[in-house]
């Protein structure tokens, strides 16, 4: 009997080891990942620096607090802000918590204007988290079911439709801020317009909201630009990252520029493991790698290719709906519920997933080459074709 409390349908398999793109479990048995841990391993398994990174800081100390300097907390967020062209960063453990803060940050900023009751913008199919407040954000009743009171001070519009927000612009003056994905994840590999993401940054400049980007799934690098608002050539004021920042070392971030920085004061909010020296060394050696690899390219590249291949095996069946994606993010949508072909999947010797129960979603580390994508194409086309033709 496991003690292990049961909050996940977990797959029959248990792995040992990885090495690059690969896993292997108790028997040997090895596994083409096109999960990456859910977009968290961003240098794929057994990384040599990476390892050698956490082993050396492991030696040295891992964890003081934040009531006392983090050198290279310090040295992380000075590396992110150059990065993004943001101004401060607070660090936590993991997107939830990252999107928590980011959410404080709104209401916290709404008061100071003025706004007795500051309501969050939040979209149809989002994904932000499992704690009361991110869920609440989420825009999934399947998980929500349960769980209420959920929390007040959200609105709720359709994904990537600019209307929708001129109307809520026109009609509710208690707006503070607006919180989105720029790519959903959960809710189906959904990739908002370039234009539309502009639109939300003029109304947000009008209006006085903050413009909040969740990129703890579409971020660092996996869309083959360091962030996914960047391929919109616009800034958000707030911006939650977690995920692929820490190899696969717990690690999330809120990031704030413009008029969004300078809010949080001492007190306002915290974290005690947030931003320890252990998980800030992984981060800072991800992103070392990341550019010094060239994975942005590559991530643009071969996600390239990926969905042209499966364009080129898939296109032609009826069932399918939409091969969509940006860089190694990538959902292939069937016209029917399809979470059978993570099983099949596994028994091919691969690790997908299905999310919103009709997307196969793929999340590779971003150190894939074109002839592991070729693999991957080849063992994913037939059992997606097989399932449809059954």
């Amino acid at each position: 009997m496991s003690h292990v409390m049961n909050t996940y349908a977990r797959l029959p398999v248990a792995f040992e080891r990885g090495e690059g793109v690969w896993l292997f479990d108790e028997t040997g048995r090895r596994y083409l990942d096109a999960l990456g841990g859910i977009a968290v391993n961003t240098l794929g398994h057994n990384h040599a620096s990476l390892v050698r990174a956490i082993a050396d800081q492991a030696a040295r100390v891992i964890h003081t607090s934040n009531l006392y300097r983090i050198p290279n907390q310090e040295a992380l967020g000075e590396r992110l802000a150059a990065l993004s062209g943001m101004d401060e960063v607070f660090f936590c453990n993991s997107g939830c918590e990252a999107n928590e803060a980011a959410i404080k940050l709104a209401r916290l900023y709404g008061h100071q204007k003025g706004i007795e009751n500051p309501v969050v913008v939040v979209m149809e199919q989002a994904f932000h988290g499992r704690t009361l407040a991110t869920l609440s954000a989420t825009g999934n009743r399947k998980v929500q079911a349960g769980f209420e009171p959920l929390v007040s001070g959200f609105v709720r519009v359709p994904f990537d439709d600019l209307p929708a927000v001129e109307h809520l612009a026109q009609n509710n003056a208690s707006v503070a801020a607006i919180l989105l994905e720029p790519i959903q994840g959960e809710g189906g590999i959904r990739v908002a317009h370039a234009d539309y993401l502009r639109a939300l940054r003029r109304i947000c400049d009008e209006r006085g909201w903050l413009l909040m980007f969740d990129e703890v799934q579409c971020g660092v690098g996996r869309t083959g630009t360091w962030f996914a608002f960047q391929h919109a050539g616009i800034l958000p004021d707030v911006m939650s990252l977690a995920k692929g920042l820490g190899g696969g070392v717990p690690i999330g971030a809120c990031l704030a520029a413009g008029p969004a920085a300078g809010v949080f004061k001492p007190g306002n909010h915290g974290s005690t493991f947030g931003g320890n020296a252990l998980a800030c060394a992984a981060a800072l050696e991800t992103l070392r790698v990341v550019e010094a690899d060239g994975l942005l390219a590559n991530a643009a590249r071969v996600g390239e290719v990926i969905r042209g291949a499966f364009k080129a095996g898939l296109a032609d069946l009826p069932g399918i709906v939409s091969i969509r994606g940006d860089g190694l993010m990538i959902g292939v949508e069937l016209d029917r519920t399809c979470g059978e072909l993570v099983g099949r999947a596994l028994e091919a010797g691969m690790l997908i997933n299905v999310t919103a129960e009709r997307v196969v979603r793929l999340l590779p580390p971003l150190i894939m080459t074109e002839r592991e994508a070729a693999d991957m194409v080849a063992r994913l086309v037939p059992l997606i074709r097989e399932f449809l033709a059954a």
